[in-house]
């Protein structure tokens, strides 16, 4: 853990190496989930729920979405780029979508963030930043550049999570993107679902199915993640499977098959060869926590300084302290709110563009074409 003055406290990031903050959680959480939920109705959506900051991990949910993207332990983005072949460029791309997938803590959740809070890290030469565009639905934004790699990143996500009774089931809305600039090549994927299982057997589990698609080349995978089944035996722990193929043709060229926190290979159809193209002990290990380069450059928006006395409260099992201080950063949003609807105004996002369609459901762009280098840095 890093604190630096003036109210900013940055974590280390979720990785293989195990819950770094597993130290200051809340004794006999299953009970106190169980009890928390006690009267909601299953099939509740839970986007307006209020979580006591008993249960949250010391950051914001804007920050776990970053660190998928700057806290690795392997430059992946790097390789995507730098293959000569579409098709090699569009494996490593696979890979690259699976190194986002990060392990979820069972019992514990990330601050919902506050309207127009911001997160902006840079990692060497790719910078990334983010902005909470819309509270209620909570939609998240993030665009990142690397102008030495000429890659950028533009993400929208908008997390809906349900509660099923034995369950919480949360789908991650929103469009990816990926563009490698130098092959003029843009790469859509959607997020798999987070699924917190109560009973019989507690557990956090990425779920589901990703797509992913690149139009320039007519590539296209398709992945799916699997948990353990219900009653906790049998299937395969973080098991991702899939195939990549030619959309035109309908051919398949690879099959994928592996652990997103293991290993995970392709298989040539043509030969029967197969690659390991995803290594998650090199991706996801020894990761650092970013620390502060210069202070007096960092945003009153940043999201470790909004929730840093929490934060600090949190690591220090003050369960008491932390959940006023949480009251009170959420308090501060719902003044602000009345003040702006008193004087008939409307929030407008600094950093994107935003719009919302029910075809298409909540989508953002830029406004900026590169992100500035930030005030926040991640050690290499």
């Amino acid at each position: 853990m890093v604190k630096e003055e003036k109210g900013v406290v940055l974590t280390k990031p979720l990785s293989l190496d195990g819950d770094s903050n597993a130290d200051f959680r809340a004794p006999n959480i299953l009970q106190r989930i169980l009890s928390l939920f006690k009267n909601v109705r299953p099939g509740t959506d839970l986007t307006k729920f209020q979580l006591p900051a008993i249960f949250n991990i010391p950051k914001s949910q804007l920050q776990c979405f970053g660190e998928s993207v700057y806290c690795t332990g392997d430059n992946i983005l790097s390789k995507c780029n730098s293959l000569e072949s579409p098709v090699e460029r569009f494996t490593s791309v696979v890979a690259w979508s699976i190194s986002t997938t990060r392990p979820a803590i069972f019992g514990s959740a990330p601050y919902n963030p506050i309207l127009g809070e911001t997160h902006h890290v840079s990692r060497g030469s790719l910078n990334v930043i983010l902005e909470q565009v819309s509270h209620h639905p909570p939609v998240s934004a993030l665009h990142a550049t690397d102008e030495k790699e000429n890659v950028e990143i533009i993400w929208c996500q908008h997390p809906v999570p349900k509660f099923y009774g034995a369950s919480v089931e949360a789908e991650v809305h929103g469009k990816r993107q990926l563009k490698l600039l130098n092959h003029k090549e843009t790469y859509e994927m959607n997020s798999p679902k987070l699924c917190l299982r109560f009973l019989p057997v507690p557990g956090a589990d990425w779920v589901g199915n990703v797509r992913i698609k690149c139009k320039e080349t007519g590539l296209e995978a398709e992945l799916t993640y699997r948990a353990n089944s219900l009653i906790g035996f049998g299937g395969n722990h973080r098991a991702v499977r899939g195939k990549i193929y030619d959309s035109s043709s309908s051919k398949i060229l690879y099959e994928i098959d592996g652990r997103w926190d293991r290993t995970v290979t392709a298989k040539d159809i043509k030969n029967g060869k197969n690659t390991v193209i995803y290594n998650a002990k090199e991706v996801l290990s020894g990761l650092k926590a970013p620390i502060v380069k210069d202070m007096q450059e960092v945003w009153a928006s940043e999201s470790a300084a909004v929730w840093s006395e929490v934060s600090q409260h949190i690591l220090n099992k003050e369960w008491g302290k932390a959940t006023e201080a949480k009251k009170a950063v959420e308090e501060k949003q719902r003044k602000q709110l009345r003040e702006r609807e008193s004087a008939g105004e409307t929030w407008v996002p600094k950093h994107f563009n935003i719009s919302y369609s029910k075809e298409n459901g909540w989508d953002c762009s830029p406004l900026l074409k590169f992100v500035p280098p930030a005030p926040i840095v991640v050690p290499l």
